[in-house]
């Protein structure tokens, strides 16, 4: 249990830390001298560098070990931690910022390897992804609770300075983890690293200009032309050489294949909820952060209830019908935050969307994140687990870009826009769509995802 808790507690730091600053970007700016428009690379200096990493974080620790990567991973984690709250520039906070992305990439994907080194297969290892399910999905909302709370009671160096210990505690407990010995695969192919890295970064970054730019604006349209040209090359160069970054044994399990997809979807969902829900108690009924963060504590008590059920629910029902059924459940939810409107409660309509959409979360990340690592040998288990991360990445980046497009556009198209009802008309259809996209993740998980231990047949 002790290596559990050092695994999932490393799980749960990467995630808070991904929105534990946002909420103490005000001060910062007042800090540092930020200039307003520099502002946003306080938050994408950590996002570029921990999706875009994360494949070649994933090879790095199967080639020299998972528990090694995992704790060089974890130190440079909280060195960068150290820095970036003693940051007089922002410069430096922004270096910081991305040191700790890598940092993050590194330690991902070698602890998902790891949980599955220390837990075989079975009822064990199946309470072990729960446990992780539980740190992935909670942690978003815990990282607005965390940075609302340590912004106010002492200042925003706080937000950076809270993961020293932290990361001190996973790199002492480290020594409770198994020693995985690193596969000698010859060269790493360092090209497909350079490719996957900076297509990915680009991908991200463009994506993440388009709320604020456009889709038309050259500083938006360059970076995703490039993305898809390295990303375009890399898959190619993956399919026609050996010894490539991401194994062909990988690319054609099927079940890995869908598991990746549906995660990326329920990352566009995810993503989509806690944006739009935070915008809408910050911004039409005016919550302070620490009490939007608090809105989702349910939804997070909901995941932790419905992953330890999936875990009971693993044995006796296929894992894609599972992933399947708890996808289903977070369209319904979605569905029902559709209905937000100025004046809606938070007891009447935000509260039952959340729970139910936590609830399918917490019954579908058990079986899927199994599923994204099934029929993969332990020397391939950390560009598995790299490539389920990515995808969520991704998926929320591209969700987040997509959904805040069509909200703006339907806001706009409103009679009475610019209004607070306008905005929340512009929400509930971006809802819509995410439900949808969920919906259609369901039947991709029914229809592809077959085991979640065994090999799966190649096509």
């Amino acid at each position: 249990m002790l290596a559990l808790a050092v695994l999932a507690g490393s799980q749960l730091l990467i995630v808070v830390d991904a929105t534990i600053v946002n909420v103490a970007l005000g001060p910062i700016r007042d800090g540092l001298g930020f200039a307003v428009a520099d502002l946003q690379w306080v938050v994408t200096a950590y996002t570029l560098a921990f999706g875009g990493l994360l494949i070649p974080g994933g090879r790095l620790a199967d080639r020299f070990g998972h528990r090694r990567v995992f704790l060089a991973g974890a130190a440079t984690f909280g060195a960068a931690s150290l820095v970036g709250g003693s940051a007089t520039t922002p410069a430096v906070l922004v270096v910081a910022r991305a040191v700790q992305g890598a940092g993050a990439a590194s330690m991902a994907p070698a602890a998902l390897a790891l949980v599955l080194a220390v837990f075989p297969p079975g009822r064990r290892r199946v309470t072990a992804l729960g446990v992780w399910a539980a740190a992935t999905a909670g942690g978003t909302a815990l990282g607005s609770i965390l940075g609302g709370v340590l912004t106010q009671a002492f200042s925003w160096r706080w937000v950076l300075w809270i993961n020293i210990p932290a990361a001190a505690l996973v790199v002492i407990g480290g020594a409770v983890l198994p020693r995985t010995r690193g596969m000698n695969r010859g060269r790493i192919d360092l090209l497909g690293a350079a490719m996957v890295t900076v297509g990915t970064a680009l991908l991200v970054y463009g994506l993440t200009r388009v709320a604020d730019r456009g889709w038309h604006d050259g500083g938006t349209l360059i970076p995703l032309l490039l993305a898809g040209l390295l990303l375009g090359s890399f898959v190619v160069l993956q399919r026609s050489r050996e010894g490539g970054l991401v194994p062909l044994e990988v690319m054609r399990n099927r079940t890995v294949v869908a598991a990746d997809l549906v995660g990326l979807v329920l990352g566009v969902a995810i993503y989509s909820l806690f944006f739009f829900t935070s915008l809408f108690l910050s911004s039409i009924q005016a919550h302070d952060p620490v009490r939007v963060g608090l809105a989702f504590v349910p939804m997070t008590i909901a995941i932790a209830i419905a992953a330890r059920l999936s875990g009971r629910l693993a044995g006796r029902i296929r894992p894609g019908l599972l992933s399947s059924a708890g996808a289903s459940i977070v369209a319904i939810g979605i569905v029902l935050l559709s209905r937000i409107a100025p004046d809606s409660s938070y007891a009447g309509t935000l509260l039952p969307a959340l729970v139910i959409a936590g609830f399918g979360l917490g019954l579908t990340f058990v079986p899927l994140t199994s599923a994204a690592v099934s029929g993969v040998s332990q020397a391939d288990a950390g560009i598995a687990s790299a490539l389920f991360n990515a995808g969520q990445q991704i998926g929320g980046a591209i969700g987040l870009a997509v959904l805040t497009t069509v909200s703006a556009a339907w806001t706009a198209g409103v009679p009475e826009s610019p209004s607070p009802a306008a905005t929340t008309a512009g929400w509930s259809v971006a809802f819509l769509v995410a439900a949808a996209l969920t919906a259609v993740a369901a039947v991709v998980a029914a229809t592809f995802i077959r085991t979640s231990d065994r090999p799966v047949e190649t096509p």
